[in-house]
């Protein structure tokens, strides 16, 4: 696989009213195509941060961020980004709520339009494209926010703990859907997360960062069968395991 985003020794200086704050140093690490990516790290190490930076929200202090071969501020982004929260505007239809981005971005073009709207009936929300969102469950919710990241077809999704205001019974079966369609679209993500049972069941691979300033601690490479679910893959005996090795870097991290 090509890779699509390469992190070469990123380090990021916060200024401060008091003074500076370093919350990356000589971070490094590489995104292939179609891949599943999980960050997990302590508390305020900077997770967050690193999708700022993938985004284009705020720019690196030092050190290179590569986007499909070329240096991320020289080239046109096509990056979606799901936030905490669905953020579905409350006074807008389903319909239009996904499409939003088009909008946004003024893509007119009708194709793009019926690709969004193919996507709610795909993922089984086509009977509620009239419907508010306060019709709508918090999984569903959630489902509708990763249609509306994917309607502009994006190379690259950001999930910043997407499924964390949700309870545990919908968080789990939230983690299913998500990773099915973005398994189903061949998209390669990235989701920060600070839960290790989600970045083991969703993953291909976990980058663990260290305490601030943040650098790369390990990395785990995930080798359960192909066709296991989020779900299905707690149940495999090497789930716990590893749960245990990354509790264990974490607390040393």
């Amino acid at each position: 696989m090509d890779d699509i985003l390469k992190f070469k020794n990123v380090s990021l200086i916060y200024q401060t009213s008091v003074g500076e704050t370093e919350a990356l140093k000589n971070l490094s690490f590489t995104v292939k195509k179609s891949e599943f990516i999980s960050i997990i790290g302590p508390s305020g190490c900077g997770k967050t941060t690193v999708l700022s930076l993938i985004a284009g929200l705020i720019k690196q202090s030092s050190g290179e961020i590569i986007y499909k071969g070329k240096n991320l501020s020289e080239t046109d982004k096509n990056i979606g980004y799901m936030l905490q929260r669905d953020e579905l505007f409350p006074w807008r239809n389903i319909e239009r709520n996904v499409t939003l981005p088009l909008e946004i971005k003024k893509i007119k073009d009708k194709s793009a339009r019926e690709r969004a709207i193919s996507l709610v009936e795909k993922y089984g929300l086509g009977e509620f494209l009239k419907h508010r969102p306060s019709s709508l469950s918090g999984g569903m919710r959630q489902r509708a926010s990763l249609i509306r990241t994917l309607s502009f077809n994006p190379d690259l999704l950001l999930l910043d703990e997407p499924f964390s205001a949700l309870d545990s019974q919908t968080r789990l079966k939230v983690s299913d859907d998500v990773f099915k369609i973005i398994r189903s679209e061949n998209k390669t993500a990235i989701l920060v997360t600070h839960d290790i049972s989600e970045a083991i069941s969703m993953s291909d691979r976990i980058i663990v960062l260290t305490k601030r300033p943040a650098q790369v601690f390990k990395e785990h490479t995930l080798l359960f069968d192909a066709s296991l679910t989020p779900i299905s893959r707690r149940e495999r005996p090497e789930f716990s395991k590893l749960f245990d090795v990354i509790w264990k870097e974490l607390c040393n991290a």
